[in-house]
């Protein structure tokens, strides 16, 4: 066997998109870390926020969003293989020299395979492939796993689909000869195929003769892991930070989500109700899985922030002056008596005159969602609605949508938000996720993430023992280990057309499972201590249809799938 001239291991997944590669790179280190092995999983190009890999990643799934209107297939190749050589000399190579096992997301192959099937010159490819290969040196990966799904009458299996799987076959069968290539079948669950790739490679534990694959299905090599058996149950490790204990909410948690939006998708397709059997989810309301879909925030998305005027401080007074409130009632009842919403046309005497109005006439005009403060005896106002009106002026005063605009992280706008009095942590969040619907801003939702008070309380009856984590820490792991975890409980969640839950999502679902394991639960004591759920579930029977952010790209799926159920 050619090993690696560090300490550590480096651990190969390769495949063609949908081939299931990352949900078993991350299972695969998932386990070793549960086996107590110091392990990092790393991906290319990678999407870690602060990294070349983070920016070249967005600029392939979505250039327009980053300023650019295409890119030629030789050029993408070339930006995946700068991503590669900054992972692989800031963070791999120095992983590996620390004797830590490294498990990796696609690797040059890739390159080369989308290249060539893209159209890229083979002579150029060579050379750029060349470039990464130098910066690995004499690093050669202790096993590539290469995996494949059946095909044979395979939804989906194109004349592009049969060419990658081609070309993945001939590099495999070339770069066998220098270390271990295993392919395998990744036709069962998660836990099967992993399991047969720990079977394998113990079987021959000890031994450095590894013998070539020949054909799809068959794992023939052998791998030098220190592994008693396959995995049965989830890993104690809960990151590679530090272990975090679960509880039995844990899994509550995902049960949840799953079985929360797949409520969403019935009442989407017009099912009649019941859209449940749980009965919890039947007799209480809950919000859905992912908060863009929630009603208030399908308001806010179609109805305030792209209706009117899209310059950012129109867009931001809208915005905020409809979150201070967060009530469609007080916003329809705003614009029905001023017309157009627009800081342009703003006086504050007509906003309070017409807000007063409804407070004397016994309309409650603040959501019950949350809780706005009202600034206290330092309020300059005698009414809340009145420090937030202000509040409101003096945002757009300082000129806050364009230093919005400017701040360079989510976490640097969330800062400009808090920065205002009675914006505390738990609103600023809530307002930059907001904004950040509309065209002002454009972070990742996988970039920041502040835990609310029942998020934490959420946290809390999921882990008996967060082991160093904090919450926020722990948010993201669990982004991160979504589908580990749906695999794991063998549960089906449809995801937000191929949208996966984001940070604020995972809060948003710490939140209502803190709130559902009252009933499912009770023995489960969160920080607050609270027993009952006060909100009541009342079916609806009005149409429903969402529409989200355009520049997420999910608006054309949605028609398109809309139109093909309609035409059954």
């Amino acid at each position: 066997m050619i090993r690696t001239p560090e300490s550590g291991k480096l651990f190969v997944f390769e495949g063609s998109d949908s081939s299931g590669k990352t949900t078993l790179s991350r299972a695969f280190a998932e386990y070793l870390k549960g086996e107590r092995v110091k392990c990092d999983h790393f991906a290319f190009p990678g999407h870690e926020h602060g990294t070349i890999g983070k920016l070249i990643y967005e600029l392939h799934h979505d250039p327009k969003a980053v300023g650019v209107e295409a890119l030629t297939p030789t050029s993408l190749q070339i930006l995946h293989i700068a991503a590669h050589v900054d992972a692989i000399e800031s963070r791999i190579l120095p992983a590996l020299k620390m004797g830590r096992y490294v498990v990796l997301d696609r690797f040059w192959w890739s390159t080369w395979v989308y290249g060539k099937v893209g159209g890229v010159s083979t002579k150029i490819l060579r050379t750029m492939v060349q470039v990464e290969r130098l910066v690995w040196g004499k690093t050669r990966p202790a096993a590539v796993f290469l995996v494949q799904r059946k095909t044979d009458a395979g939804v989906g299996f194109t004349e592009y689909s049969r060419r990658l799987s081609t070309e993945y076959t001939k590099i495999a069968q070339d770069e066998g000869r220098h270390y271990p290539v295993i392919h395998i079948r990744n036709d069962g669950t998660v836990h099967e195929t992993l399991a047969e790739i720990i079977r394998n490679s113990n079987a021959n534990d000890r031994s450095a003769n590894i013998s070539e694959t020949n054909s799809w299905g068959h794992c023939q090599s052998r791998l030098p892991l220190t592994i008693n058996e396959a995995p049965q149950a989830a890993p104690l490790v809960f990151s590679r930070l530090a272990p975090a204990k679960p509880t039995v909410v844990f899994d509550t948690y995902w049960r949840f989500a799953a079985e929360r939006q797949a409520i969403f998708f019935k009442r989407l397709a017009g099912g009649p109700p019941p859209w449940t059997q749980d009965p919890i989810l039947s007799e209480y309301k809950f919000t859905n899985a992912y908060r863009a879909s929630d009603r208030v925030s399908q308001y806010l998305i179609k109805h305030v922030i792209y209706q009117g005027d899209q310059s950012p401080e129109e867009i931001f007074f809208r915005t905020l002056l409809f979150k201070f409130f967060n009530k469609i009632e007080t916003w329809e009842m705003l614009t029905n008596e001023v017309g157009t919403m627009s800081f342009a046309d703003y006086s504050f005497e007509r906003y309070d005159a017409i807000l007063s109005r409804a407070i004397g006439g016994g309309t409650r005009i603040y959501s019950a969602a949350y809780i706005m403060p009202s600034g206290g005896r330092s309020s300059v106002s005698r009414r809340k609605h009145q420090t937030h009106l202000r509040l409101l002026e003096q945002m757009l005063h300082d000129e806050l949508p364009a230093r919005l605009a400017d701040a360079p992280s989510m976490k640097s706008a969330f800062e400009l938000l808090r920065s205002y009095q009675t914006i505390g942590d738990f609103l600023a969040y809530q307002f930059v996720t907001d904004l950040n619907y509309g065209t002002l801003i454009n972070y990742s939702e996988m970039d920041f993430v502040v835990p609310g008070p029942g998020a934490r309380d959420g946290i809390r009856k999921c882990f008996e023992d967060l082991g160093g984590l904090n919450e926020r820490e722990i948010i993201k792991v669990v982004a991160d280990r979504q589908q580990v975890e749906f695999d794991r409980l063998g549960l089906e969640f449809k995801s937000l057309w191929g949208r996966p839950l984001q940070l604020i999502d995972c809060q948003n679902l710490f939140c209502e499972v803190d709130k559902y394991a009252r009933v499912k639960h009770p023995e489960a004591v969160g920080i607050t201590g609270r027993t009952r759920i006060k909100q009541r579930y009342r079916i609806s029977r009005e149409p429903f249809s969402v529409w989200y952010p355009p520049k997420w790209g999910l608006n054309k799926l949605i028609a398109s799938e809309v139109k093909h159920v309609s035409s059954i």
